[in-house]
């Protein structure tokens, strides 16, 4: 059954990147295609999007949705580490606008067997390239305490991480941790009820599974790799634009911003969502979208 994706900030990114008839777009997120298609459509009627998708699943929902647009919409299977190759290899020289959303999709969390949600009971997994080697479970029930602690601190930002990672230790040393569920709850044991308070509506095992997938996904050394070649990738005046949410990513990128000496930020401060779009899509209330133009002269 065809499920609906709603594109984040798509108003706010379609303002920034003033995109115009036969103008080439590297959509680095492909995700749902929502704001791919609208790429499209604002580009028509001969401007082309090269897709970048991860998750092959995703990719194959995604590529029945475009597939009106015909040859316009160049959709790869890979990460956005490799932009600039998929670029040479779809004859993309240039690029008038990059964007990358960087959050996981509903799709992925929504399927208990990829394991990235401690609200269904699944598989320690967290890939979004099933044919990735390294697996959640690997990192659960093969790093030693201190990377554990090191990384559920680091990725998670969580204060309990120590307890967490030493709680772990002590329930795989009993049996291996295989699912979700046991995990959630090993965590939940770990974390101090003082701790949760004022957090009510967090569970406490959110941030060590971000922690995992982050982990899993190589996610802030992608982002950290794929910036540099958006940059070299866009044209003189092209904007690139990126969606985070959470801290972490959006630290790497205020900071790639202000440091390059080839782009000019069009956005102080992160652009958020409004009132109207938090009622239409709650997920929206985390997203902080960035965006720069590459100067004239770089």
């Amino acid at each position: 059954m065809a499920r609906t994706h709603i594109p984040v900030l798509l108003e706010e990114i379609l303002s920034s990147f003033d995109l115009k008839p036969g103008d080439d777009v590297v959509d680095a997120t492909l995700g749902g295609g929502g704001h791919a298609s609208a790429f499209l459509e604002a580009t028509a009627p001969n401007g082309r999007l090269l897709g970048i998708e991860w998750d092959a699943r995703t990719l194959e929902e995604t590529r029945k949705r475009l597939a009106i647009y015909g040859s316009r919409a160049m959709l790869v299977h890979g990460s956005y580490r490799e932009m600039e190759r998929f670029a040479r290899a779809y004859a993309v020289p240039v690029a008038s606008a990059v964007l990358f959303d960087l959050g996981y999709s509903s799709f992925q969390i929504d399927d208990p067997d990829r394991g990235f949600s401690f609200r269904f009971e699944g598989p320690l997994d967290m890939r979004y390239d099933a044919s990735g080697d390294l697996t959640a479970s690997d990192i659960v029930n093969g790093w030693s305490q201190e990377d554990l602690a090191q990384t559920i601190r680091e990725y998670g930002e969580e204060r309990a991480a120590g307890r967490i990672a030493a709680a772990i230790v002590r329930a795989r040393g009993k049996a291996m941790i295989v699912s979700t569920g046991q995990l959630a709850a090993i965590v939940a044991s770990a974390v101090p009820e003082r701790t949760r308070r004022g957090k009510p509506k967090i569970n406490p095992a959110t941030q060590t599974f971000q922690a995992l997938r982050i982990a899993v996904n190589d996610e802030l050394g992608n982002v950290r790799e794929a910036l540099p070649q958006a940059v070299r990738l866009l044209r003189p005046g092209g904007r690139l634009g990126v969606i985070s949410f959470h801290s972490l990513e959006d630290r790497i990128v205020k900071r790639f911003f202000e440091e390059s000496p080839e782009l000019e930020i069009l956005t102080p401060k992160p652009v958020m969502a409004g009132e109207k779009e938090l009622e239409a899509n709650p997920r929206a209330r985390s997203a902080k979208l960035r965006v720069a133009i590459k100067k004239p002269h770089a």
